[in-house]
């Protein structure tokens, strides 16, 4: 009789125990269950799939009540295991990621990986605020742990969506290269100066966000770029070109229209070309500076690295090193001198004489024009001339409107002549 009423008593404490377990899922679900115009989501928590409101968890977890029992928990996500924490004076959440890793949109299948990212958010209201720190892995270069990326942010929650600022502090460049490329074989050799700050906006659960980065002192020194030039041109002879040359106004126009006042870079197409505004046109997300080009150029390590936003952090420590190295003259020189302009063609002087049958300093502004069109894309550039006897006339349109030093009538005349040019094919 006791082992049956021992197996009677453990029985109706399992089925408590279970209607409890049903209990507090049912209770939990309804709760956080999304209301009709609520962001929604679902999250794992073991073997159990949970419909919520997000803006609805976000105020629960941030609550007085609830956050301290959060402390301490922890839960597997695909960046990485995250530790929840809470501090009692300040009633904030802390949510811990180490080590944790994560690829960008357009930047690359590889993942930018960190010793850790802590982010925090207190709320206040519909109103949150918090930090965020990530802490990159230590560098290839004679192993140097870069410092903490630090950024404060803050956001207004409402039932459908969470729009946030972002502000991140002045850092060391060379830091935010240790988390974003750590791979880079330049950066065992080279010596990075200048600091980076970021200022973003992001939108959820939209996923719409752009970043603004304030670039500082940006120096490269180590890479030898003095040298990238030392050697005569395998394209043929120099066009020997200044940047008021009709050709290379118009090269500059449609290649690079800010070139001569820039830093080798512009930090606004950097970023669309890294994915990290997505709002921009893709003309500006695939445009690179004439800097940038002529490092690709000249030193084939620098392309051909498979993800695009890594070669475009490796090519950008070229143009700024050519900055200095070179200069504005040298460096349109050699791009100009070393451009592809068709199958087996390339330099200015070649294409003008293919082309056109007279040297790159004798082209007229309708010819130089098409030469810059050509530039531009030279395989369908080519087949569109073949195919129809002319370039496409809105390109070669936007690079004459682009192009310096002409005067209205000039520009006029110039676009008029445009729509009525045909070149025999090449």
């Amino acid at each position: 009789m006791l082992k049956k009423a021992s197996l009677y008593v453990l029985f109706a404490l399992l089925a408590l125990v279970l209607t409890a377990v049903i209990a507090l899922y049912l209770v939990v679900k309804l709760a956080l269950a999304p209301g009709p115009d609520e962001w929604p989501a679902r999250i794992q928590v073991g073997p159990v799939a949970i419909d919520v409101g997000v803006p609805t968890a976000l105020r629960l977890a941030t609550s007085t009540w609830a956050g301290p029992w959060l402390d301490g928990h922890g839960f597997d996500s695909r960046w990485g295991p995250v530790v929840l924490g809470w501090d009692e004076p300040s009633a904030t959440l802390e949510a811990r990621c180490a080590p944790c890793s994560a690829t960008l949109p357009d930047f690359g299948q590889t993942p930018i990986r960190l010793d850790s990212l802590r982010g925090t958010v207190h709320r206040d209201a519909g109103t949150l605020s918090g930090v965020i720190e990530a802490t990159p892995a230590a560098r290839a270069s004679g192993g140097a742990h870069p410092n903490v990326l630090h950024a404060r942010w803050t956001g207004r929650l409402t039932q459908s969506a969470l729009r946030a600022e972002i502000h991140a502090s002045d850092a060391p460049i060379v830091d935010w290269y240790a988390a974003l490329a750590p791979g880079l074989p330049e950066l065992q050799r080279a010596h990075i100066d200048g600091t980076l700050a970021l200022d973003a906006q992001l939108n959820l659960p939209a996923a719409t966000f752009s970043v603004q980065p304030r670039f500082s002192q940006f120096a490269v020194d180590g890479l030898g770029t003095e040298a990238l030039v030392g050697t005569r041109s395998a394209c043929g002879p120099s066009a020997r070109l200044g940047a008021e040359s009709t050709l290379a106004r118009a090269v500059i126009a449609a290649e690079d229209p800010s070139f001569l006042s820039h830093p080798g870079y512009e930090a606004s197409a950097l970023t669309a070309a890294l994915g990290l505004n997505p709002k921009a046109g893709s003309a500006e997300r695939a445009g690179s500076t004439l800097d940038e080009r002529l490092g690709r150029l000249l030193s084939p390590s620098v392309a051909n690295l498979g993800d695009p936003g890594i070669e475009r952090l490796r090519a950008l420590l070229y143009a700024v090193e050519l900055e200095q190295t070179l200069g504005k003259a040298r460096i349109l020189q050699a791009y100009l001198d070393n451009a592809p302009w068709g199958p087996n063609l390339c330099g200015a002087e070649a294409a003008a004489r293919t082309y056109f049958k007279r040297g790159a300093r004798n082209v007229d502004a309708v010819q130089a024009v098409w030469l810059a069109v050509l530039v531009q894309d030279p395989t369908n550039a080519l087949a569109q001339w073949k195919r129809d006897g002319k370039v496409d006339g809105a390109r070669a349109k936007a690079v004459a409107d682009a192009m310096k030093g002409l005067t209205k009538v000039q520009r006029d005349g110039l676009v008029q002549g445009l729509e009525a040019a045909r070149f025999a094919p090449p």
